[in-house]
């Protein structure tokens, strides 16, 4: 919790601030003005916020492809790298883009829990576990906000599926509430965060936008002087939201507050000393991003292109994990190669962020199969094979296919029609992808065309997204008219991703063809219009076979894999974790022709590896952000060692997953029947053994624990530290995880069968020795008792361990605590 305003102005001045505005004006500032801007009150000196999605990048006030942002890895990325003073510099990063961009609330970081496997915005969460995704979670806060923009713990709270995200009631018991999903937002507000988002779902039967959470735990309880903003548009009443801790509605300037709250608070229904509060904290938040005052501009760090770069390059190594290296087979020596195959779609084309709301247009991807042709050029020569198509729908055509039709410059012409069809607006544009045509008086239709020139001839597919009445033309004959209404209004769906509905058409090589896309514009169903394109696929045999002749002749094998933006994306679950396409059966073919086979899985979130003891080595990527290449390539040939730590469990199969549950039952539930048993603790109960243990992850040299100082007791309500000697016993410096877990097995209380209590990192010089020091929380130890209503640490003897994963204990000793007292260290 910050104790001042970091903006020159205090609360006594705040609130003859707020005297000077009737109640009208007032709640005029509780609703957003635009979509992504706060309504400014110049009478009384403030500005308006601009906010910005989002945890992987900070995209600006519009979706458009000409305004580039800086894209880190994703925060399932960040979440594995293990490494605060890391988060912190990539929160700096943040802060600068958000700073070049004029935003002063950053929609991030998202602390919701990888509960299941198959949530479909696994990639922008951080983690499994509360402790991790807390302490991470408040490491990217305070890099942040350091520079005076605003970071925003979202979504508060359990919104950890996408499954009818907008209407689902989470059932989960207070205890499990308190010690699991609440823990990592507990976590934000200590480490002073400024915003906190309310999430669409409910919570035991209240919509969280006016949850008594809010008010009692989060503000009362927890001490948070921030404010509290909607998720956009989970605002759906007037008087509940008002009356509890909501903050903000947005977007504006339409919300159910502009509309209805001036009459509630005239009739008494709404105390205004409820709008003044609200009014007050957006005047802290204003004042500490320099909004509210004449305080001086904010300026982010001063930040080169290079530098960026540079982080963003360490950031992609340092959160890559190495699951499986058999027979140190990584890193390869480039001196010792002449000649690599590189294999697989994501090689070319990966993907380096999540679908959805959170997504930005980086200025430029450096491709796997680029920092490999980088790092071998001039030592040993490169095989590209793509393997079987993937069988995903066309994607949007772009500057490297098409060409505008008016100016034959690279990419399309973009064209709002009246209802007679006459030109209203035109533009040219560098993607077939436009979420948000520009609007003129008059708009009726958007048109995207462009003339595209096939490589090769065939049947091509066609694709046309959006809502209503939609039409695709190609060289002016009609392949597609047809009304497609909208059923849906998940903002992510509606202005995101829309569906794309496809036809095909037969095309002559090398002949230039002119295609266009029109869609109606209708009330309630956005403006996003999609156009796409997509050659003939190969023979998926031949392509197969054209990469198993690509790995025989090499002299090692690197074949990337990885999920697709159809099956992890904002607004829909996942139905599997396997592999789509033929993947599986490419990474078996070539497997089976070179024993120096790595695997790169290029995937938000865990999925099936059944090849994974067939292989030489497997490297989880993750989505790496546009500096990918680079970094994969530095971790491959040994520039950089593999840092990351798995942040969450991998099941070998779906079928092994203790908790998989995303749908709510037929009345709109969803029960947390697991109860505290998620994650690795989940595995635990369970007696099952997964494919990979959270905290997992191999570097490039190998450590002996030499020695543990722990105290023998502690009194309740301490925290403590475990002081673990290591030797570097390897031929490489290397950075080890040192993770403590504690038990308790004679509880009066359920407890996990084991709980992560914290971690630290060392380096070490070949044969060299470091000390990790491990502070263990004192919240560690305590559990929510719902009788009470309060924390309590139970005393008694506890299991203290250590280890490199949940799977993997290196040493562990009791520990006794007492009512008072202890300390001793064995």
């Amino acid at each position: 919790m910050n104790d001042d305003m970091d903006g020159g102005v205090d609360d006594e001045m705040t609130d003859r601030l707020i005297e000077k505005l009737s109640p009208a004006r007032r709640i005029r500032l509780l609703t957003g003005a635009t979509t992504w801007r706060t309504a400014a009150e110049p009478d009384i000196g403030l500005g308006q916020l601009v906010l910005s999605d989002g945890p992987a990048g900070v995209r600006g006030e519009s979706w458009d492809e000409r305004r580039t942002s800086a894209l880190l890895p994703s925060a399932s990325a960040l979440g594995a790298l293990w490494d605060e003073e890391l988060l912190e510099r990539l929160g700096g990063l943040l802060a600068t883009e958000a700073a070049r961009k004029g935003v002063d609330v950053v929609l991030a970081p998202t602390l919701n829990l990888h509960r299941s496997p198959l949530g479909g915005r696994h990639f922008e969460c951080f983690s499994e576990d509360p402790e991790l995704t807390g302490r991470t979670g408040a490491a990217l806060i305070r890099g942040i906000q350091a520079h005076k923009v605003a970071a925003t713990a979202k979504h508060f709270v359990a919104n950890d599926a996408e499954t009818d995200r907008l209407t689902v009631d989470v059932r989960v018991a207070e205890r499990v509430l308190r010690e699991v999903y609440l823990a990592p937002f507990e976590a934000a507000v200590e480490a002073g965060v400024w915003l906190v988002m309310a999430a669409y779902n409910s919570v035991n039967g209240t919509t969280m936008t006016a949850s008594d959470l809010l008010g009692d735990v989060l503000k009362d309880e927890w001490g948070f002087d921030g404010a509290v903003v909607s998720d956009w548009a989970a605002l759906r009443t007037a008087e509940e939201p008002a009356r509890a801790a909501l903050d903000l509605a947005m977007p504006g300037p339409h919300s159910p507050w502009a509309e209805s709250l001036a009459a509630a608070v005239a009739d008494g229904r709404v105390p205004l000393e409820a709008v003044d509060d609200k009014v007050r904290r957006l005047l802290r938040l204003a004042g500490r991003v320099g909004a509210l005052g004449p305080g001086a501009p904010r300026r982010g760090p001063a930040v080169s292109v290079r530098d960026t770069r540079a982080l963003l390059r360490r950031a992609v190594a340092a959160g890559s994990v190495l699951v499986r290296n058999s027979g140190d087979v990584l890193p390869l020596d480039p001196a010792a190669l002449s000649t690599v195959a590189v294999i697989g779609a994501h090689a070319a084309t990966p993907r380096v962020q999540g679908g959805g709301s959170a997504g930005v247009h980086p200025s430029g991807v450096v491709t796997p199969l680029d920092g490999i042709r980088t790092r071998l050029r001039g030592r040993a020569r490169v095989l590209h094979a793509p393997g079987p198509s993937l069988g995903v729908p066309p994607a949007p055509v772009d500057a490297d296919r098409c060409t505008d039709p008016r100016t034959d410059t690279p990419g399309v012409l973009v064209r709002l029609l009246d209802e007679h069809g006459r030109e209203l607006h035109a533009e040219h544009r560098l993607s077939g992808r436009q979420l948000e045509a520009t609007l003129v008086p008059g708009a009726h239709t958007v048109e995207i065309s462009a003339v595209l020139r096939p490589r090769c001839g065939g049947e091509w597919t066609f694709g046309v997204g959006g809502f209503g009445r939609m039409t695709i033309v190609l060289d002016e004959q009609v392949l597609l008219d047809d009304d497609f209404p909208c059923r849906t209004d998940d903002p992510a769906v509606v202005h995101v991703t829309p569906p794309l509905h496809t036809v095909k058409a037969v095309l002559a090589p090398r002949r230039p063809v002119v295609l266009v896309a029109r869609r109606e514009l209708a009330a309630g169903t956005g403006r996003a219009t999609i156009l796409a394109a997509a050659p003939p696929e190969d023979d998926a045999d031949a392509a197969l076979a054209a990469a198993v002749d690509a790995a025989r002749r090499a002299d090692a094998a690197v074949v990337f894999v990885g999920t697709t933006e159809h099956t992890e994306t904002e607004g829909h679950d996942r139905t599997g974790l396997a592999l789509g396409g033929r993947q599986d059966a490419l990474v078996r073919a070539v497997a089976a022709v070179n024993t120096r086979t790595v695997v790169v899985v290029n995937s938000g979130g865990p999925v099936e590896l059944p090849w994974r003891e067939e292989v030489a080595a497997v490297l989880l990527a993750w989505f790496p952000g546009q500096e990918a290449g680079g970094g994969i390539a530095d971790v491959l040939f040994g520039h950089a060692e593999p840092g990351g730590r798995l942040p969450t469990t991998w099941a070998a199969s779906l079928a092994d997953a203790p908790v998989t549950t995303t749908r709510p039952a037929a009345d709109g539930t969803l029960e947390y029947t697991e109860g505290l048993h998620i994650g690795h603790r989940a595995w635990l109960r369970a007696g099952r053994t997964p494919a990979y243990w959270f905290g997992h992850g191999l570097g490039y040299t190998t450590w002996a624990y030499e020695s543990v100082a722990a105290p023998e007791r502690i009194a309740a309500g301490s925290g403590f530290t475990v002081r673990v000697g290591l030797r570097n016993t390897g031929r490489r410096a290397g950075r080890e995880v040192v993770q403590v877990y504690l038990a308790c097995p004679g509880s009066a209380v359920d407890r996990p069968e084991r709980w992560f209590a914290g971690y630290a990192a060392v380096r070490a010089e070949p044969g060299g020795t470091a000390i990790a020091e491990v502070a263990v929380p004192a919240r560690a130890l305590r559990y929510w008792s719902e009788a009470d209503g309060g924390w309590r640490t139970e005393p008694g003897t506890y299991r203290l361990l250590v280890g490199r994963s949940a799977g993997d204990v290196r040493w562990e000793d009791s520990l006794t605590v007492t009512e008072e007292g202890g300390g001793e260290v064995r």
